[in-house]
Order: C-alpha cells, then structure tokens, then sequence
C-alpha cells in the first residue's frame, strides 16, 4: 500500500472520530475521568489514613542484650544492631503527648500551624497566603500545608510536589481527622517529623531530636531549645547550629517572634529566649557493625516481626566491639592479603552467642564465614577425638588414659584412596608419647593411630553428640580433622568440654517486646548432658596444658589469661588457620584463611591466635576467668613408669578417670575427687589388691619350679 493511500484513510477516520465528537461528549468524559479520579484518591485515603501508637512507627528493631552478660544481673541500656527487614535505621524515641513540655508543642503550633485546633484538615486561609506569595516571587517560597498534611505526606506520600500529590495529601488529612482526635494526630506528627541525620540514621520525632542535639531528654529543654527544634523543622539540614549557625539564629529567633505576637509566650520569655546562646551539639548513639550476626538471627526467626517490636539479642556490645577489633587489627599486622577472618563467641552456659564477625567487611562480602562457611579444622578436632578415646566404653575400662602411650613412628594405611602416611608438623618422630603429649604439641602420627583404635564411627558418632551437624566422613584422617565443619559447629562442641558435659541449645534472641507494651521472653533454650563430666575434664586439663607448654603457649604461656583451655588448628597445605579457647563461661574460636582455599602457608598459633588473643585481653572479668572445677570421679596420681622414667621412677602426677590409674604407685597416696571417684577408685583398689595377690602366689610357685 502506498503512502497517499495510508494518509488518506487515516484522514478518513480522524473526520469519522471528529464528527461523533459534541462538547457534550467531550465534558461528560471529563467529567467522568475526574469523578473516578476523586473516588480513587478517596478511596484510598480512606485505606491508607490511620494512626497507630508512636511506638509502633518505629522498624521492627534488633538490639543487644539488656543485662550484662559479665554478671547476668545489671541491666544495661541495650543498642540497636539494625532492623528485622533490612532497611535503614532509623533514630527515633517515641513520646506521648501528655510527656512533651507545652514550650515545645507551642513552639511547633506557632511556626507550623497556628490555626491547628480550629480547622478539619485543610485551612483555606493558609493556602491562600501561600499562593498570594508563591505568585509574587514566581516560585514556591511557601507551603499551605497543615499538620494534618505534612502528617499524610510523611506517613504515605512522597516529598515530590505535584498536584496529583497534594490531591491525595488533601484527602488524607480530611480522613486523618474525621478519624481521630487532635491529640492523637498531633502526638504521631511530633513523633514523625524529620529532624536531620544521625550519621546514616534518620532523625525522626522531637524525642530523638532532643536526645541527638541537646544530649537530654525532651522533657527537659528549654524554650530557647524548644523554638530551635521547631525552626528545623522545614529545614534541618540549612538550620543546623553546628552547621549553619547564622541561618540557625535567625530561624530560631522568628519562632520566638511568632510565639510571642500569637501570645503563646511572655515578651519577658522571648527576649530571654532570644539572647540564650545556640546551645546546640551532635551527641551520636553509639554504632556497633554486627550486621553478620543481624543476618544471622534473621535467618533463624520464624515469621516476620510486626513494626514496633523491639527484638533483643544475646549479642554482648563489649564483647562484639572486642571482636571487631581484634579482627580488624589482627588482619592489618598480618601479611595475608587478601585473606579473611571470622571470630564466634559464645556462653557455653546456656548456649548464647555473645559475639560474631564473619569477615574483614561486611560491606565487601555479605558471606558469613563464622556461621557457613564450611572448612577444614585440622588439628581443632583433635580434642573430639580425645574425648571418644579417654571416655568409657559402656561399662567397660576407655581405650586409653591420658597417660597411655602412642608411638609416633612412622605410619602407613592402604584406603580406597591409596596409601594414607599421615606426618607432623615438623616431619620428625618422636618415639613414644602420652596421649597428653600428643595432643598438646598436636602431634598427628599418635592422633592417627588413636583414631584407628577407637574407629572413625565411634568418633563421628561422638561429634554428633557434641552438636556437629555438617558431613563427616567416617575415614582414618577423621582424626587428623579432614572433615568440614564450621567455625559455630566447632565451637559449640568445644562449649561441651567448658560446661563439663552438657549441650546448650543455641540461642540469639532473648525476648521480644512489641508496640503494645507486651514482652515475650524467649524460654526455648535448654541443656543436654551429652558427655561424661570427668571425661570432659581430662580433655580440659590437657588443653590447659596446650595454651601453658604447648602449640598453643603463646595465648598463655605466662599465664596472665589465668583459667584457659585452647587448642590450634592448621588444616592441609596450610588452607586454614583455627584458634579455639575456652573457660567455663566463654568459648571463642578463630579461622583465619582465604575464601578460594589458596595456602596461607600460616598455622593457627600464627594466624588465628594472635586475634583470639586480642578478644580475651579485652573480655577477661575484672576478676579473671572462672577456675575449671574437678568433677567427681576424677583421681590424680603419678603416671608410674611413664615416658622418660627410669625404672623405680614415679613419672609425673596425672588425671585419670577413677579407676583406670596405674595399678602399682609407692610413691604418693592418690587424690580422689567426689564420693563416686572414691567408689570407684575403692573398687579400682580391690581389683590391684587381687591382682598383686594373685601376682605373689604365682611368684612363689615359679620360685618353687625353678628349685625343683
């Protein structure tokens, strides 16, 4: 089809539309466009307009923990750590009407709307002075805007003028005050206005404004204060005093000048007033950057949190800042780069985490490498293996004691994946070494041959128990910690050795108090015995030994951390870095390494460590860590003929399960702890009296063979 035909059909058609065209039609359409419009714009302020309690208006909220975790008993003011959807904070301290000085609320009225209690949401008068002078300077100089107005604008609408905009912001305000008092639409304006910034936290309400600006609550400014609040509030970023202390002055000064000509206020009062100096200041809430653990309890919660609730967490603020910065500065003096930490303290009490950080900048990477990231533990598993092989095999006697004997010899085992020649650190042998030995110079050879011993099952079976939860496969490098896990799962089953046997449900919420005043105290924690406490306690005593002589001597080698137990962890070709500590109260772990599992040709005593190091200097109670208490059926004796000792030699004093000590001992009485090690050590000692009588007459009758 050519183009003069197309032109000329449509001509055609735009005369066939023109001709059934009248004005009547036209305005009927009109007509019926705005109609619908304005039913629209009504219909939805009257779904959108409502109020609800100022404490509802804030973001559902996570804070940390309103008591101390030190003493568990002083109540603290608890900081917030960021809101349940992951918006941005907001500042805000709600206020009721009837807690706001009246040279506040005065102040407000005479600057914003001096006419509040006598119109029904929109005041003719205003508007009218409003575009009198917006006409004169050619440009929107003023607003007509009510309170009831900027209330619908802040709650529902959005800041851009336009006329749609002021339609719906129009409607609202005559919704807003059909449905509720003046009271209550003035008491949620207070608390909604903004007031300026907080660093990258909105200021909203005269509560917050006063805390931030005065450092004071809002009940106590002064009138000069009060007019200066309500000069900001067309413009708080031009009229900041810190800032702008001129245009601060002049704003503050015309809010007086109104006061004073609508005789809410003296001439005294306001010349006072306006000779006071600007007292303005920045007084910013504390920030803590525990937007790994935010992450973390959002993902654990069931639901969503209604705006208002107040959610608070088990996180410590002292203890988070103290892992902040012992991440922080741990990773500056390293020579990694590149590379990345992650630190998880928690309360083996009752399974509370105290602390966590998931990487050098949350910013940079969201992954929490303390909470997911699986890797790894090398050697940090090795007191889980210790634990299967010193604990009893149902009634019967452990595989071995603290005091038995491994050889570290050379050692070689066909799998399916061919031969396994596990080696130490330093690739020498040493000959024969206790099992204590073994675990605090972390030697690999004797671990291999306990796990062979006791069976990766048996060990796999036990990490269960202790809470590990990841993929662990049951293989003879088990015990040399070829397994993934993470960095939360392992200090948890460390928790298992500081509360002498027991489990702790996790827990990261405390309790919960919603905009209605009601407060739910989270109770779902609970604790399971879930190992022998004596076991627990030969597997403390030897970890001791590491932080005072062994791998792990530099955390504690002159003692001054007091009450410690810990263990390093080095994975293979140097991947990944581990520190694990604990007293009774506190378990912190440490992994240091890189996220694509490049070498960092650094141990654990190297790299995790010093950080681990860092947070206890800084978490240690003023009155030092807890003492380790020493169960029952627990003994202490010399080790006997033990490595090292001559014939006739007593060896070394050790712990032993009741019961399991060396059965001849001439050199010492032994200890026995609580009335069931004492039961048993009194069987144990039946048991030697009958062996060495058994022992004699076998001699005598040898001696009278050997005659004959």
């Amino acid at each position: 089809m050519h183009w003069q035909a197309i032109r000329t059909r449509g001509r055609a058609a735009l005369s066939s539309i023109r001709s059934r065209l009248t004005r009547r039609t036209v305005w009927r359409a009109v007509l019926v466009t705005f109609a619908l419009g304005f039913v629209a714009i009504g219909l939805e302020a009257l779904i959108r307009a409502r109020l609800s309690a100022p404490g509802a208006r804030l973001p559902a909220t996570l804070y940390t923990r309103p008591v101390a975790w030190r003493d568990g008993s002083d109540r603290v003011a608890p900081l917030a750590i960021g809101t349940f959807d992951g918006s941005p904070m907001d500042e805000r301290v709600p206020v009721t009407l009837a807690q706001l000085p009246d040279r506040l609320v005065q102040a407000v009225l005479a600057v914003e709307d001096q006419r509040f209690f006598e119109h029904h949401g929109l005041d003719p008068r205003r508007i009218g002075g409003a575009l009198v002078a917006n006409v004169r300077a050619r440009s929107i100089s003023q607003g007509g805007s009510t309170i009831t107005q900027q209330l619908a604008k802040n709650l529902y609408l959005n800041a851009n003028r336009t006329p749609l905009r002021k339609l719906r912001e129009a409607a609202m305000a005559l919704v807003l005050e059909a449905r509720f008092s003046k009271t209550q639409i003035l008491e949620a304006y207070l608390n909604e206005i903004y007031l300026g910034q907080d660093g990258s936290r909105a200021i909203h309400g005269v509560g917050a404004a006063a805390r931030y600006y005065y450092g004071k609550d809002v009940r106590k400014v002064s009138l000069a204060e009060a007019a200066q609040l309500a000069a900001m509030i067309s413009a708080p970023n031009r009229t900041i005093a810190t800032r702008h202390p001129e245009a601060a002055q002049q704003r503050r000064d015309m809010v007086l000048d109104l006061m004073q000509q609508q005789q809410r206020i003296s001439s005294a009062s306001a010349e006072r007033a306006t000779t006071a100096p600007l007292t303005i200041g920045e007084h910013s809430s504390p920030l803590l950057d525990s937007r790994y653990f935010r992450d973390f309890v959002v993902a654990g919660v069931s639901g969503s949190a209604p705006r208002g609730t107040a959610i608070y967490t088990t996180l410590d603020a002292t203890l988070q800042r103290a892992a902040e910065r012992a991440v922080r500065r741990g990773m500056e003096r390293s020579s990694l780069q590149g590379a990345e930490a992650a630190l998880v303290a928690i309360d083996p009490r009752t399974g509370d985490v105290l602390a966590m950080v998931g990487g050098r900048s949350y910013a940079a990477s969201q992954f929490n490498r303390a909470a997911n990231a699986r890797r790894q533990p090398g050697s940090a598993f090795k007191p889980i293996v210790a634990l299967t092989a010193l604990q009893r095999r149902d009634t019967k006697a452990p595989a071995f004691t603290l005091a038995s004997v491994v050889e570290d010899e050379p050692l070689s085992i066909k799998t399916r994946a061919g031969l396994w020649q596990p080696a130490n650190y330093d690739r020498e042998f040493r000959g024969p070494v206790t099992v204590r030995e073994a675990l605090e110079q972390s030697l690999n050879v004797p671990f291999a041959r306990i796990g062979l011993a006791v069976g990766p099952d048996r060990i796999v079976a036990n990490a269960r128990r202790l809470g590990i939860t990841s993929p662990l496969h049951a293989v003879p490098s088990l015990a040399l910690g070829s397994s993934e896990v993470t960095l939360l799962e392992l200090v948890r089953a460390y928790g298992v050795l500081a509360d002498e046997g027991s489990l702790a449900t996790m827990r990261t919420v405390l309790a919960r108090h919603d905009g209605h005043g009601d407060l739910q105290v989270d109770t779902t924690t609970r604790v399971t015995q879930v190992a022998d406490s004596a076991t627990t306690y030969l597997v403390t005593s030897a970890l001791q030994g590491v932080v005072t002589r062994g791998t792990g001597r530099a955390l504690n080698g002159d003692g001054h951390l007091g009450a410690i137990a810990g263990k390093t962890g080095t994975s293979n070709d140097w991947r990944d870095a581990w520190f694990i500590a604990y007293s009774p109260t506190l378990v912190v772990g440490v992994w240091v390494g890189y996220d694509d599992g490049r070498s960092i040709q650094m141990t654990g005593a190297m790299a995790a460590l010093p950080i681990a190091e860092r947070f206890l200097d800084e978490a240690t109670p003023e009155k030092g860590w807890q003492q380790f208490e020493v169960p029952d059926g627990v003994t202490e004796a010399y080790a006997g003929t033990g490595v090292g000792a001559s014939e006739g030699d007593c060896g070394t004093r050790e712990v032993f399960l009741a019961g399991t000590e060396p059965a001849e001992s001439d050199c010492s009485t032994i200890t026995i702890h609580g009335w069931r090690g004492a039961e048993e050590w009194g069987a144990a000692l039946v048991r030697n009296a009958g062996r060495l009588l058994e022992g004699l007459i076998a001699q005598r009758i040898e001696a009278r063979r050997s005659r004959r």
